[in-house]
């Protein structure tokens, strides 16, 4: 997830002579590299969903909204099959999980690629292969400890199988969230953080095989963070007004390319001006909880489609920093996914529904024009919610299932139930709805500063109504 890190003025001496120097520098050595690539879409095709379309019926969802790549979270051997002779390009992954094998044993890199390149490969079109997935946004010790270390290894590991191999057309990296980023704002003043001492070979990395920084970057988080005082149109790519970075004259006209020139800042701090960038995620939620404001479908089709209308673009637009440079990128999501938990935005990120049906139509061609959509629905939520909010059963739910949730609620040992007990305010009606609806709103109200969502396995939902009845008073959580 990104920050809104706010930075002082920036100290890296940037003026603006040495500035367009760099970006000179830039562009004259894209100009002759072997990493030039075309400025058409993807998108993330995520599958922890229930009854999701077929892998079959999926790639003609692709092919249906002119998708020219589409980024795998694995290497799903029947999508790498079915993928086939088509024209789509392919990013596969390395599980977070496999990076310490891979990186200990030549031999074992070597085994990954010829099971899950060397099979498909070049009739599937695999472009990009990713070794794990935001892992220093883990904050476990043991992963600190020994996965980041391994990162760069495993990476090593695999280009070296590929070269073996005499594949030159495979680049390898791996995607970040904007926390990596100590510091975002002003963009001139981006720099990484300083705990992560992986970066600068991670970096050497990247340069040296002209390979791309993969970052995960979401304006709406910027917005949601603080919809009072952040520009929802400057999200949206719609904004009349714009922002000078007061360190080198760069305007700045939306915030996706804020985020951006706060990356190609931070590398150039390190050493590493002229790595190219890749967003690997990005997109906009089009619902989620009552306090998430601003995710609706109105705002998340307005932001994919005007996303597409810029990477598109012909020539390409780039960002300021780097203006007239193509951005590889992969909208997040293909599909809404109902089986990850938390917030309720985490599963609403997708252009269909778990179904197939479209949420909203986009083209990812860039080739339709706003005119030739339908209008969309007004989004409703744009300013936060305020008041107070409780935690309560859906009506859908399955009662077993609830039965068991209650069970683990209330056996924490954290007195979340206590009014639920025999002879206390709440014990009475004696249901299992009630009873859960209670400790659902009890839990949530008592941890949600810690990071608990109002989720509960699918079973629960938020709601502006008071459940509380007689002497039995429910917790809330005020917004």
């Amino acid at each position: 997830m990104p920050t809104s890190g706010i930075g002082g003025s920036s100290d890296d001496g940037h003026g603006h002579g040495g500035f367009a120097a760099t970006v000179f520098l830039f562009l004259f050595l894209l100009a002759f590299s072997d990493a030039q690539v075309s400025g058409k879409m993807g998108i993330n095709y995520g599958q922890l969903g229930s009854n999701l379309p077929s892998p079959y019926q999926s790639i003609q969802i692709l092919k249906s909204i002119n998708a020219s790549r589409v980024k795998l979270y694995n290497a799903d051997p029947e999508i790498l099959r079915l993928l086939a002779g088509s024209k789509i390009q392919v990013s596969i992954m390395v599980p977070n999980q496999e990076i310490i094998r891979i990186a200990s044993d030549q031999t074992l890199a070597n085994q990954w690629v010829r099971q899950n390149v060397l099979q498909y490969y070049p009739n599937t079109m695999i472009r990009f292969i990713l070794v794990g997935n935001e892992i220093f946004s883990s904050v476990s010790v043991q992963e600190q400890n020994y996965v980041w270390p391994n990162l760069v290894p495993a990476m090593r590991n695999i280009k070296n199988s590929l070269k073996i191999h005499n594949i030159k057309n495979i680049k390898v990296g791996t995607p970040l969230s904007m926390d990596i980023l100590q510091t975002t704002f002003p963009p001139s003043n981006g720099t990484f953080r300083t705990n992560v001492s992986i970066l600068p070979p991670l970096l050497k990395f990247l340069n040296g095989t002209k390979s791309y920084f993969f970052i995960d970057v979401y304006p709406y988080f910027s917005y949601s963070a603080d919809p009072t005082s952040t520009s929802l149109e400057f999200c949206l790519f719609r904004s009349r007004e714009s922002y000078t970075d007061p360190a080198n004259g760069l305007v700045y006209s939306n915030m996706l390319d804020q985020m951006l020139d706060s990356v190609i800042f931070a590398m150039s701090k390190l050493g590493y001006p002229n790595i190219q960038l890749a967003i690997s995620e990005t997109g906009w939620p089009s619902g989620g909880d009552i306090d998430q404001a601003g995710a609706n479908i109105h705002n998340a089709a307005t932001y994919n489609r005007n996303l597409v209308k810029k990477m598109t673009a012909n020539p390409p637009m780039g960002t300021p920093a780097r203006p007239g440079t193509m951005i590889p990128t992969f909208i997040f999501s293909l599909y809404n996914e109902n089986r990850k938990d938390g917030p309720g935005t985490e599963r609403h990120w997708g252009v269909f529904n778990e179904n197939g049906k479209a949420i909203y139509d986009i083209d990812l061609s860039g080739q339709r024009q706003e005119s030739e959509y339908e209008p969309l629905p007004e989004g409703i939520n744009n300013r936060p919610y305020k008041g107070k909010l409780w935690c309560v059963v859906r009506r859908e739910a399955g009662l077993m299932e609830v039965e068991r949730e209650l069970s683990t609620v209330c056996s924490q040992g954290n007195e979340t139930c206590e009014a639920l007990a025999p002879g206390n305010d709440c014990y009475e009606p004696i249901s299992v709805i009630w009873h859960a609806s209670y400790a659902f709103s009890s839990y949530w109200a008592q941890f949600r500063s810690q990071g608990a969502s109002c989720y509960f396995n699918g079973l629960a939902k938020q709601t502006t109504t008071d459940p509380s009845h007689g002497s039995c008073k429910f917790p809330s959580v005020t917004v």
